[in-house]
């Protein structure tokens, strides 16, 4: 019976939440489901105004399961230096008639299974090329330059040519060797394409950029691709010449170096909206495909 009435509570909070204008507390009718919950989750839309901000969160133990929904705020000043894309933590306090995210603070990425010395030559090489380098990394809200580059098929892509859709980019190399990495990535892209099918091609597309060229040709590029069964009209494996890649990486905050015969990498996942502006960028792999979805709804429902 308890459990019974947590998850009518965790209903009824949901319900509520996703269906209030803005600024509006979340009725919980629920005696078991008052209190503090952290919540874990990833950002999809921020509106200030409106004192809320729209996540995809992970399961709450004893409230309610993994979901993308508003939550309302009672300072909309914690909301500064939130994003589309960052993962972050807060508490939502459930009282009698309202529930309200509160204490929110972004999760920095840690690359936990980078060893010691790739991590400092990694961050060395990140100063090296930061503020002063000819090309400094975007930032949400800001218009993405124009590029071109080669797909899987030997066609060449041009970033202006494809906008008024939603642009989904991510960035691998086909050699890398740890499951939790590139292959994330490329794994979380396959769900994209089987969960927007209808939309693919017409509303979104996919990029998957390599930053490793002298490796990855198109020919390559193309095995690597029908391992997913990459639509290659709407999910472009796509590489160039090293400045060219060089630069499509520094654009979106992208690093690797040669190290032993691999490569030592950032990893970063971004979206970009119909109007070729960046709307979210994604940092590491502590994400879920689910999420990654949630977020690119969000930017084809504007």
């Amino acid at each position: 019976m308890r459990a019974f009435v947590r998850v009518i509570a965790a209903a009824a909070i949901a319900t509520l939440v996703m269906g209030l204008p803005a600024g509006s507390g979340v009725a919980a009718d629920s005696a078991n489901g008052h209190g503090r919950y952290a919540v874990t989750g990833m950002v999809l839309k921020v509106d200030p105004s409106g004192r809320r901000f729209l996540v995809s969160h992970d399961s709450v133990s004893d409230l309610m399961p993994a979901m993308a929904m508003w939550f309302d705020l009672k300072d909309p000043s914690e909301l500064k230096g939130v994003t589309p894309g960052a993962i972050v933590e807060f508490v939502l306090a459930v009282g009698p008639t309202s529930a309200r995210a509160e204490r929110i603070r972004v999760r920095q990425y840690v690359n936990v299974e980078q060893d010691p010395l790739a991590a400092r030559r990694l961050r060395l090489m990140k100063e090296a090329t930061g503020p002063g380098s000819a090309v400094s990394a975007l930032a949400v809200g800001q218009a993405v330059p124009d590029f071109s580059l080669l797909d899987q098929a030997r066609q060449t892509v041009t970033l202006s040519q494809l906008r008024g859709r939603v642009i989904a980019v991510n960035f691998i190399y086909t050699s890398c060797v740890l499951p939790q990495f590139c292959f994330r990535m490329a794994n979380h892209f396959s769900v994209l394409q089987k969960r927007f099918k209808a939309s693919l091609g017409r509303d979104l597309l996919l990029l998957t950029v390599t930053f490793d060229p002298v490796r990855d040709q198109p020919e390559r590029l193309a095995e690597y691709a029908s391992q997913w069964k990459a639509d290659p009209h709407v999910w472009h494996f796509l590489t160039g010449a090293p400045s060219d890649l060089q630069r499509v990486c520094s654009l979106f905050g992208v690093d690797a170096f040669p190290d032993e015969g691999l490569l030592t990498h950032t990893t970063r996942t971004a979206v970009i909206d119909r109007r070729g502006v960046l709307r979210a960028s994604v940092e590491g792999n502590e994400f879920t495909a689910v999420q990654l979805g949630d977020l690119v709804q969000a930017a084809l429902k504007e």
